[in-house]
């Protein structure tokens, strides 16, 4: 994802990184190198790893007097960041309306969003061997990358640009492969299997994805299909009725765009 700001003529001045932990503060690091004086706001909605990226992003006290670019751990105000970057977050998000609401608050007028999530082929193979052996779906269903396009719309964002890859993961063991899956996300399915299970229940995935997954090569191999997304918060637009109401920081926004820039 951080190669596809080399498509972006803007610097922003500051920049909002939402889940920074879960999406890889190793890309928290490369968009902080390629703009080094904005400021970025660090969001996380849990505590645990809101302590994490502290411990991993706060400057020592010496540098933040020597005037470089610093880090706020919280969300920015409102209009008060001129990107958002969100890496792996909203394939699990519960409402993802109400997060791109956020998103859309936090970004100024003329800010962009980069977000990148995983797609409906993600785990195709694991899907199906779990289907053939009658169990539950072992993950939730990743929404298409058009879908998404059509909710940055719906949500007041402009100009969305969608494309897509798939990545294979290809592991020795089955150990190995279901160890790393908890490690990538969580399996958000209402028909999930619903309790705890027991010390014997290892070996029967494990034979089944020796069964399925294993290819000519002799390793097992995993899709993931990658959906990043690009989108523009546009000067907002006030809607004319007999009584139309504009808040103050759109009313703000519309005035300073009828100033000629210099």
């Amino acid at each position: 994802m951080a190669e596809r700001l080399e498509w972006i003529k803007r610097s922003p001045k500051a920049w909002a990184d939402w889940e920074p932990v879960r999406g890889g503060l190793e890309g928290h690091a490369l968009v902080a190198q390629r703009y080094p004086q904005a400021r970025s706001h660090v969001v996380e909605s849990q505590p645990g790893r809101a302590a994490a990226a502290r411990a991993a992003l706060e400057k020592p006290w010496w540098k933040r007097l020597g005037g470089a670019a610093g880090v706020d751990f919280g969300p920015p105000p409102a209009g008060g960041a001129e990107m958002v970057w969100s890496n792996m977050q909203l394939h699990m998000a519960a409402e993802p309306q109400a997060l791109m609401a956020q998103w859309q608050q936090a970004l100024a007028v003329d800010g962009f969003l980069m977000f990148s999530c995983l797609g409906p082929d993600t785990l195709r193979e694991l899907r199906s061997a779990y289907d053939a052996a009658g169990w539950p779906p072992p993950a939730h269903e990743f929404t298409d990358m058009h879908d998404w396009g059509d909710m940055l719309v719906a949500g007041g964002f402009a100009e969305p640009v969608m494309d897509m890859e798939r990545i294979t993961l290809s592991y020795e063991t089955p150990a190995r492969l279901l160890q790393e899956l908890p490690e990538l996300g969580a399996n958000l399915h209402p028909g999930r299997f619903p309790g705890l299970r027991g010390r014997g229940w290892r070996a029967a995935p494990e034979r089944l994805v020796d069964e399925h997954l294993r290819g000519a090569d002799g390793r097992l191999a995993l899709t993931f299909e990658i959906i990043y997304g690009h989108a523009l918060k546009p000067l907002p637009r006030a809607r004319v009725s007999e009584q139309s109401a504009v808040s103050l920081a759109d009313m703000r926004a519309m005035l300073h765009a009828d100033k000629p820039r210099p």
